[in-house]
């Protein structure tokens, strides 16, 4: 079976596995899938979570401070066994426990990506969904989600990407996201990678600014890349293509304005689990007892108030955090 089984428990105990996250975020929904496991699906699951920094071994994920996403509840075999979560702090692993044995096919977690500041480079693809961009609406999503088009890595085959069915008016086909965060664009990047015969015609790509790309004839199978003059400053974007087809990605590649950069410090800052933000402040040089008290209080971009400007510029943070960027 195309899952994870264990063998047979003749003992007390349970079963676990833990998983990194694809990219930090908070979860809303864990789905625990035991298709096709019948006579061996476990008959109870847990899910917990867990922020950590770096890359953390076995070891030290057991000593973790973990929290509870799904109690320990029934599953049904060969079924989707859907849980809601109540948003909490941002996770960075979970660990799936099987009470007392049995078989798995998928673990699905869902959520809002927060990406760690520290870890952006002064210009990032805009579009990444594991920067946080999500599509807000499309016109048409008959062969595929739009939400393959912010995926990371390039598509493998066109079911990797958008895809609309064929027009038989008038119209186009469009997709609109949000951005990760405010910034100025300097390159679009629209790839029609493995969509050969199903490309569209032409494309362009609008924003609150105005037009980042004008209506442009496009080729099959080809990563179309195009300069932005002026780097036009927006946090969303419009993609229109003429009439229909499929396209594997977007990339909007641009510098974060400084007060994104200040507003993606302040949410990661505020969504760290207490274990993991106090560590942090320590390791900028805190005293312990003020990194506890800071982590406990919630301060946001606050909490580094006093920290070296070596901690600071991690952050992308060159200015004084008394400054009011957030007007």
């Amino acid at each position: 079976m195309d899952g994870w089984e264990t063998r047979r428990r003749r003992e007390p105990g349970s079963d676990a596995a833990i998983v990194r996250l694809g990219c930090g975020g908070v979860v809303r929904k864990v789905v625990v899938d035991t298709s096709y496991f019948t006579g061996n699906y476990p008959p109870e699951v847990s899910v917990e979570a867990c922020g950590a920094e770096g890359y953390p071994s076995p070891a030290e994920l057991a000593q973790a401070t973990w929290t509870t996403l799904v109690p320990r509840s029934a599953v049904a075999g060969d079924a989707r066994n859907e849980f809601e979560v109540e948003p909490g702090r941002r996770a960075t692993h979970v660990r799936l426990t099987m009470f007392p044995d049995g078989g798995v096919a998928r673990l699905r977690v869902y959520g809002e990506p927060v990406p760690d500041p520290r870890l952006l480079p002064a210009t990032i693809d805009l579009a990444a969904l594991e920067n946080g961009a999500v599509v807000t609406g499309c016109s048409n999503m008959f062969y595929s989600s739009p939400s393959n088009l912010l995926l990371p890595g390039q598509a493998r085959v066109m079911g990797d990407g958008w895809e609309t069915s064929r027009r038989r008016d008038q119209a186009n086909d469009w997709v609109e996201v949000r951005l990760a965060c405010a910034g100025s664009v300097e390159v679009v990047e629209l790839d029609t990678s493995h969509f050969v015969g199903n490309a569209p015609g032409w494309a362009s790509l609008g924003s609150d600014s105005g037009d980042l790309l004008p209506r442009t004839a496009l080729q099959p199978d080809t990563r179309h890349r195009f300069a932005v003059p002026g780097g036009p400053v927006t946090g969303q974007v419009r993609l229109d293509i003429y009439p229909d087809g499929g396209m594997a990605r977007l990339r909007v590649t641009g510098r974060p304005t400084a007060q994104a950069r200040a507003a993606l410090a302040e949410r990661f800052l505020r969504l760290l689990p207490e274990p993991q933000l106090a560590g942090l402040l320590r390791t900028a040089g805190l005293p312990a007892d003020e990194a506890a008290r800071r982590a406990g209080a919630r301060t946001g971009l606050d909490a580094l108030e006093g920290v070296s400007a070596a901690t600071r510029e991690l952050f992308h943070l060159n200015y004084p955090l008394s400054d009011n960027l957030f007007p």
